[in-house]
């Protein structure tokens, strides 16, 4: 702790004493020890004697004596030190002001305090800290306002006189030094703010950046960004300023990468993958309406909409629409068909026509006889499988081998099919099946195939077979096999005699099944030239044209609505159901395991 002479102030550092003595007790007792000049600083008060008296300069070995000056201040060993503080003040002034005039003020500041020691003798200089600094800046920048005309005057003159001199340039900051013990001085002063900053800056977080006139100022250490033109306080704050650039760059990167070509092509290739699952999506959906499972309603919901629209149009009146519906709500509690769309004694008129007409064939088989069921308004467009099993149950109802057995003693309606459908499925039957459909069938336009068929004659009791017709057998995608295997199944239970060219079998009619439709074989024709024929009755055939088969003027043509020939059987995949005797419980239950796993009969 140092104690100011004068005044007793307590001042902690030697640079700061220095100051204080300047300020305090020597500026505003500088007096002119030639003239009444007073109230000036020292370099001032140097400036005016090198100037005003010139004759004193060149006649005294010594400095003039400066009255009012401490005693302390008037030896030699002690106006050094004041002496090259001031000129280092000086060059930090001209260095602020206009960084192009450094070694003009530098060498000023040096004429004017020449006088003040020997010319061999080395100067030495100390650094202030920045506070201080900033105050030395300002007193030369008054320095500079009051005695402009005198700068200029002595720059002149000593742009006159040449004068050369080395000068040491600061490594750490734009201070340029006379000698190069100022400058060494100097530079560990940098050393002791720098240890100094970096440890006061883990308290508290100083500025990331700085203008470039405060760092030259400071005399701080620069430290620059790599990336950008940032400067830091300390390193922890450059570090920081790094990763930003770096985690921007990644950034940029990723979006580089992200419209490169690889990635429009991952791109283009997941909008397609989105376009193939919305499409895959909607046909799915379109599927779901086509097959009835879109939650649409069933038979019901469909003929109360087909009559509301007859209604609609006058074709229907609405008392007419009551009463309909009135019995259709009647027929769908009883569970019994209201027979509104069957044709009786179609097989009967066939048998009749054969026996008197149809000489180009030379044998004819027929079915038991079977009714036609057409659709309905309620089941347009998805019934056809259920009217498949209408006509069938009719034939087995007419036989005495399977009617005592059947539950239902009547043909049921759609409905009621359904209905029979899942219980067949809750006794086990075909449990693939049944989840294909959620179990469920009522209330819905879902479409069944041979494998519902199958399950629901098995839980009737029927001994039944799916005989699976799965490719093309002859020419032009024929199926010649699917013919023969009609033919034994009609010609199965005969004697090995020669058949009379009618023959009235007591056989169920067979269920027909390719992609998208159904029908009913209920007979087979064999000409003369050896090729066969199947006679079916399609649901998709209006009663109106059906009932045509029950007048003899009108059955030879009708009679061709019927014929099938190979070359018109084109489809894929055929696959027919058969009923073939009945089954024991033990059988049923077997049957009811194997269906776990159910596999058709494939032919060939």
């Amino acid at each position: 702790m140092l104690t100011c002479a004068f005044c007793g102030e307590e001042i902690m550092l030697e640079e700061d004493m220095k100051t204080h003595l300047l300020l305090s007790h020597m500026e505003n007792d500088l007096r002119c020890p030639l003239c009444s000049l007073s109230g000036v600083s020292y370099d001032e008060l140097s400036f005016h004697i090198s100037s005003a008296h010139p004759e004193m300069q060149d006649g005294a070995q010594d400095p003039p004596h400066i009255t009012g000056l401490p005693a302390a201040a008037n030896t030699q060993s002690h106006k050094t030190p004041l002496s090259s503080w001031a000129q280092d003040s000086c060059k930090r002034d001209a260095d602020a002001t206009h960084s192009s005039d450094t070694s003009d003020s530098m060498c000023l500041k040096q004429d004017i305090t020449s006088g003040s020691r020997a010319s061999s003798t080395k100067e030495t200089s100390t650094t202030l800290s920045p506070t201080r600094r900033q105050k030395s800046v300002m007193l030369s920048n008054k320095d500079n306002n009051t005695f402009k005309s005198e700068h200029s005057k002595a720059k002149q003159k000593r742009l006159s006189s040449k004068r050369e001199e080395e000068l040491f340039s600061c490594p750490m900051c734009p201070l340029v030094c006379s000698s190069f013990d100022m400058l060494q001085e100097h530079v560990e002063l940098h050393l002791q703010e720098q240890r100094s900053t970096e440890g006061s800056a883990q308290k508290a977080f100083l500025p990331a950046m700085r203008s470039p006139s405060a760092i030259r100022l400071s005399g701080e250490k620069r430290l620059e960004c790599p990336l950008c033109s940032v400067v830091c306080m300390d390193s922890f704050s450059l570090q920081e300023h790094v990763e930003l650039h770096l985690e921007h760059g990644a950034a940029a990167s990723s979006a580089a990468v992200a419209h490169s070509p690889g990635s429009d092509l991952r791109l283009a290739r997941e909008l397609q993958q989105e376009e193939e699952a919305r499409q895959e999506r909607e046909d799915f959906k379109k599927l779901q309406k086509q097959f009835g499972l879109d939650g649409g309603g069933g038979y019901c919901r469909q003929m109360e909409r087909s009559m509301e629209k007859a209604v609609a149009r006058g074709i229907l009146a609405p008392s007419e629409f009551h009463c309909k519906r009135a019995e259709m709500m009647e027929s769908l509690a009883s569970g019994v068909d209201d027979g509104r769309t069957r044709t009786r004694g179609v097989l009967r008129a066939l048998s009749e026509y054969y026996q008197s007409e149809g000489r180009d064939c030379v044998h004819v088989w027929l079915s038991a006889d079977t009714d036609h069921y057409c659709s309905s308004a309620g089941d347009s467009g998805w019934g056809c499988g259920y009217r498949n099993i209408q006509m069938l149950l009719s034939s087995l109802h007419t036989i005495d081998a399977y009617a005592p057995f059947l539950p239902e003693k009547a043909v049921p309606s759609i409905p009621r099919v359904q209905s029979m459908i899942e219980e067949a499925w809750k006794e086990g039957l075909d449990p693939h099946g049944a989840s294909h459909f959620n179990q469920r069938l009522q209330g819905t336009r879902a479409w069944i195939g041979a494998t519902e068929i199958y399950a629901l004659l098995t839980s009737l009791g029927t001994s039944a077979r799916i005989m699976d017709f799965h490719r093309p057998t002859g020419p032009d995608n024929s199926h010649p096999r699917l013919f023969d295997w009609v033919k034994q199944y009609f010609q199965s239970g005969r004697s090995g005699k020669l058949p009379p060219r009618l023959i009235q079998t007591t056989l169920p009619s067979l269920y027909l099944q390719h992609q998208g439709h159904s029908r009913s074989i209920v007979g087979l024709e064999q000409r003369k030239n050896g090729s066969l024929c199947l006679l079916l009755l399609d649901p998709g055939s209006p009663a109106s044209d059906t009932r045509k088969l029950l007048s003899r003027d009108t059955l030879p043509a009708a009679l061709k609505q019927l014929r099938k020939p190979p070359r018109s059987l084109k489809h894929t995949q055929y696959q027919l159901v058969a009923v073939q005797g009945r089954l024991s419980a033990e059988e049923k239950q077997r049957r009811i395991m194997s269906s776990r796993t159910l596999c058709a009969e494939r032919i060939p």
